[in-house]
């Protein structure tokens, strides 16, 4: 008998498969909205690259309780000493040493420190996060941080110059009896692990690389009867007895004015040149021979920046951008320069009644107007500058 196959329902047979719905409207708009926004974002990170970047969020951080009006300035404070005294950006704060006092205050003008301080010529080196303020020709020394005094000594002889390197190591040149001149290396604990006595020429200046590898000593002495300046290189041994460099680069007849020691390249500035020196003596320089330089920093990061003119007075002047292989940029300005001032990768520039703040390819990132009566400014390396009038101060945040 034949097997009858049952007949399927149509509950029984399968379904077909539903067709794909097209997306309904809000989805596309919400895929369009996406897109959109990130087409305005790419267009905004190009358009604002130099304004949106690590240090405009540095800056919100650091001065986020800072009141400030729609221009981005403080309210100016009263600080303690005048205009010719020695002034630092200090980790985001200023720094005011005069010949009586070194002062630390904060962008609201609350006085952290107020040290007590006898200095006849007082000179303050800073390298961000610590400074060493000294008496240029006395025996005090001061090194401050965490807006608090670290360590000080009263008993040096004869400072002529001191400064910090990155990791806060300190370097100073004193003229001890029996030498013309002594360079000690501190430890960042302040703890002498080096000192090279000099007995035949004179340092004036001297410097730790960041790296605390190498130590540069200027010298100035007789070569071939005539006077000539030398730059020295020594290999940080930490051990006692006589050094002897490792090797030495002549720099001619020129007194050294600053110098600055990154972790390879030793930076002289002199009244008429920089000399960029390599650790093995390679020597790349830059000349404004026929020009009178008028003011002048190192503080940038692997740049120098110069303000030249062709007379010694007047509303004309050059700036100059120097890099390490001593490559020059330059900006002309068309009115009177009151003073400038480097920090990270930015240039401060203050007129009679403006700021301009470039970066170091000298694009234009901020401007402030109506800044009358402030003589000088401190850039800080988060974008930020301080302006300083005769008795009073003012924090610039972009």
């Amino acid at each position: 008998m034949a097997e009858r196959i049952p007949r399927q329902t149509p509950a029984q047979q399968p379904e077909p498969k539903p067709k794909k719905k097209a997306p309904s409207f809000v989805k596309r708009l919400l895929l369009f909205l996406l897109v959109a926004a990130v087409a305005v974002g790419a267009v905004a990170a190009v358009a604002f690259r130099d304004r949106l970047n690590i240090d405009s969020i540095r800056r919100w951080f650091e001065y986020r309780s800072l009141l400030r009006n729609d221009s981005g300035q403080a309210e100016s404070f009263v600080y303690d000493g005048n205009i010719d005294d020695a002034f630092a950006a200090l980790d985001g704060d200023l720094l005011v040493c005069s010949g009586n006092a070194i002062s630390l205050y904060s962008g609201s003008g609350t006085r952290y420190i107020s040290q007590s301080a006898s200095m006849e010529h007082p000179v303050v080196d800073s390298n961000g996060t610590l400074a060493v303020a000294y008496d240029a020709g006395g025996s005090s020394l001061f090194v401050l941080g965490q807006r608090s005094l670290i360590w000080s000594a009263d008993d040096l002889e004869t400072i002529l110059s001191a400064r910090l390197n990155k990791n806060g190591q300190l370097t100073v040149v004193t003229q001890p009896s029996g030498y013309r001149s002594a360079v000690t290396v501190y430890s960042a604990a302040y703890e002498p692990v080096m000192t090279v006595n000099l007995s035949s020429t004179l340092a004036t200046d001297a410097a730790l690389s960041d790296d605390g590898k190498t130590l540069s000593i200027l010298t100035v002495g007789q070569e071939n009867g005539t006077f000539a300046t030398t730059a020295e290189f020594y290999s940080m041994t930490y051990s006692a007895g006589e050094f002897t460099p490792d090797l030495t680069c002549s720099l001619g007849g020129a007194v050294s004015l600053d110098l600055k020691h990154s972790a390879d390249l030793l930076w002289c500035l002199e009244e008429q040149g920089l000399s960029v020196i390599d650790h093995a003596g390679n020597v790349n320089s830059a000349s404004w021979a026929s020009r009178y330089l008028r003011q002048y920093t190192l503080d940038g990061d692997d740049f120098a920046a110069v303000l030249v003119s062709r007379h010694k007075s007047g509303s004309q002047s050059e700036l100059l951008m120097v890099g390490k292989g001593a490559q020059t940029r330059s900006l002309a300005m068309n009115e009177q320069v009151l003073s400038i001032s480097a920090a990270g990768r930015y240039v401060a520039v203050l007129t009679a009644d403006r700021l301009d703040i470039y970066t170091s390819d000298f694009e234009l990132y901020s401007t402030l107007e109506g800044t009358q009566g402030a003589r000088k400014v401190l850039m800080l390396s988060n974008g930020s500058a301080i302006l300083l009038s005769a008795d009073t101060a003012g924090f610039y945040v972009p």
